[in-house]
């Protein structure tokens, strides 16, 4: 039988004719999308973001290969390969997607970087993606839970089966590897696999023997990405056929699994967080692509509603542990939160897709949040320890469960998908920085390092310098620019933000005469190299309050600075843990920066009372009257630290939302 890897065709990456290559990165729009801006290329040099990918690419995905080998999702492929003999380890179908994504954020880690700076990495590398094309079948399938324990059965469980969910990884996985090396290897084994998929599943009348979804949306947005690395057709036909089979019923009308009403119809969230931001972020993708405007209205429309209803202040999703589940509007408990960190990275990479698609900052300012809160507290200082529930209230004398669902620091976990998840984001990190358009350069997040945008083929190119979010200047620097045409370097205001001024040039703006619309800083004007623009954004530390309808945390507040989120930890409050204090607001925060804890971070300092308990004797419920404390409550200094660092010194109490005097 001849080998079917010779028929893969030979292809290059598409470009617009006559201009550079799009930046690296995960999401690379073609050249007719109907999108506002396109990914801009980005380099961090330093400050916070350098450290925290530094981390990531020197501890956490260099441990990646030997943590999946020890739970067996190396083996199950040599099994597969014929190269081993064993019996499937790891329990879920879906484990080979853990190999995937840390094949991506290899991948990513690689991109841009002499052999000899990542010659180990990459050898890893090129051994797993070996190892996964000698697993594939001939005919392009591969999943090693059917391959082994279901004696090659496909197709038969498609709610719980995860195979389609695994090929989009896998998908994903090359088209990163090819962006990132140039090589093609793992990139010919995702076509195989898409090709096989397009051969099996269509719409009745299409002659496919297959009508249906994944359970597991996720082939969706590869099937897309795959389309703009090769031009072929038909891979975006398939990701638009499986978007829109979604809420017939083929899955049995569940909303767990975005079966309950289409897509299209909806109006809400619901259902399994990470499953519904990943369906969203292929029917953006779509929408970008095809110029599809109901489809737009839809991805808008849904924004809104998890934004306004659904989503917890550190940009955490999800309310339920049962079935992962976004639960009902301003349902957002503290101690129960889910907030898984898939579902935080999910988010991101939503609402990347939606800022590209639309122009608008609502969607850089939800991508911030997250960024530094909901997705950053999912893995430890060290890179060596992970959360995969983020919850906002761990209280005092809590007993953890252990597990996945634990609320202390793991190392791995069973159901592993969040920290290969966790570095192929941190990896791909400079992809969602900046944008541009015709008209100029967008800048999205703040980081020091380098934006790279182009005018019709032309580069404009600034620098930036800041400690942000630690401080709120960022200095730019004109590197690169036409000498005889303007362009605007567009700037986000965060809508946390209440003050700010920028200097361009001898033009001073502040808030009530800078030309921001929509959240956008615009500054036009013919621009040489060597031109300086300080933004200042003020940092000043602030009370925030819920919606009412938020019922959990009711008459409390949390404490922020900047884009960040901060708590409270057991281990700064000695004496009687967090359970009995509470916040006075009338006075004053303080900040301050401490270098010596927690890697470098600012502290705040609000005044608080530790309440005294009412005697209740057996029974903690009486007259409200008898509910008073016959002593006045104790003063004391209450220190916040960022919500991202919690859980790296000692297990303990913590707690976001603080109960007011």
């Amino acid at each position: 039988m001849p080998d079917a890897r010779s028929a893969v065709p030979s292809f290059e990456s598409p470009a617009p004719s006559g201009q550079p290559a799009a930046p690296v990165g995960p999401v690379r729009p073609g050249p007719d999308a109907k999108a506002a801006f396109a990914p801009a290329a980005a380099e961090v040099r330093g400050g916070f973001w350098s450290t925290r990918r530094r981390v990531n690419g020197g501890t956490s995905i260099p441990q990646g290969p030997g943590l999946l080998e020890s739970a067996g999702n190396l083996n199950n492929l040599r099994v597969v390969a014929g190269l081993a003999e064993g019996e499937f380890q790891g329990g879920y179908p879906f484990v080979d997607s853990d190999v995937y994504k840390w094949l991506e954020a290899a991948s990513w880690q690689l991109a841009g970087r002499a052999p000899e700076e990542d010659g180990p990495l990459a050898a890893e590398v090129e051994r797993i993606v070996s190892l996964v094309a000698d697993a594939q079948q001939p005919d392009g399938y591969l999943n090693t839970w059917f391959q082994l324990l279901k004696g090659g059965e496909r197709y038969q469980n498609l709610r719980w089966s995860h195979e389609l969910y695994c090929a989009g990884h896998l998908i994903q996985a090359g088209v990163a590897h090819h962006r990132a090396t140039g090589r093609r290897e793992l990139l010919d084994v995702a076509v195989r696999f898409a090709d096989h998929i397009d051969s099996v599943f269509g719409p009745p009348g299409s002659g496919k023997p297959i009508d249906g979804v994944d359970g597991h949306p996720e082939v969706e947005t590869a099937l897309v990405e795959l389309f703009r690395e090769t031009g072929e057709r038909r891979y975006l036909d398939l990701a638009g056929y499986f978007v829109d089979r979604f809420g017939h019923g083929l899955l049995g009308g569940e909303a767990y699994c975005q079966d309950r009403v289409p897509l299209r119809e909806a109006t809400d969230v619901e259902g399994h967080a990470v499953r519904q931001l990943y369906l969203l972020a292929a029917a953006t993708d779509l929408a970008t692509e095809n110029g599809d405007a109901e489809l737009r209205a839809v991805t808008e429309r849904l924004w809104a509603a998890m934004t306004a209803a659904k989503t917890h202040l550190t940009g955490g999703l999800g309310a339920h542990h049962e079935e992962e589940d976004f639960g009902d509007p301003y349902e957002l408990p503290n101690e129960r939160a889910y907030c898984e960190t898939c579902a935080a990275i999910a988010s991101i990479q939503w609402s990347w897709r939606m800022a590209l698609l639309t122009g608008e900052t609502r969607y850089g300012d939800l991508i911030e949040r997250t960024l530094f809160n909901g997705f950053l507290a999912g893995v430890s200082l060290d890179g060596e320890r992970w959360l995969y529930v983020n919850p906002l209230q761990v209280r005092d004398g809590h007993t953890d469960p252990g597990g996945d669902q634990s609320a202390r620091r793991t190392r791995w976990f069973r159901c592993a998908c969040c920290p290969p998840n966790v570095m192929r984001l941190l990896a791909s990190l400079e992809h969602y920085l900046a944008s541009s358009d015709g008209s100029g350069l967008q800048i999205h997040q703040y980081v020091t390092g380098r934006y790279t945008g182009e005018l019709d083929g032309t580069p404009v190119a600034v620098s930036a310098e800041t400690d942000y979010p630690w401080q709120g200047t960022i200095a730019f620097t004109v590197e690169e620019t036409p000498a005889d045409r303007p362009w605007t370097l567009s700037l986000r205001i965060p809508q946390w933000c209440g003050t700010y001024r920028v200097r361009c040039a001898d033009t001073e703006y502040d808030r009530t005469d800078a030309p921001v619309t929509d959240g956008w800083l615009r500054l036009e004007r013919t621009w040489a190299p060597g031109d300086r623009v300080v933004l200042e954004l003020s940092l000043a530390p602030r009370l925030t309050a819920a919606d009412p309808r938020v019922d959990a945390v009711r008459g409390c507040l949390a404490i922020e600075r900047g884009p960040l989120v901060y708590c409270l930890e057991g281990v700064d409050h000695p004496g009687g843990g967090l359970d009995d204090i509470v916040l006075d607001p009338g006075v004053p925060l303080a900040d301050a920066h401490r270098p010596d804890l927690l890697g470098g971070v600012t502290t705040v300092t609000a005044a608080g009372h530790r309440r005294p308990r009412a005697e209740t004797g057996w029974w903690p419920y009486a007259p409200a009257e008898a509910q008073a404390p016959a002593t006045e409550p104790a003063p004391v200094e209450l220190t916040a630290v960022p919500y991202y660092a919690w859980a790296n010194r000692q297990d303990g109490s913590m707690r976001v939302w603080l109960p007011t005097l």
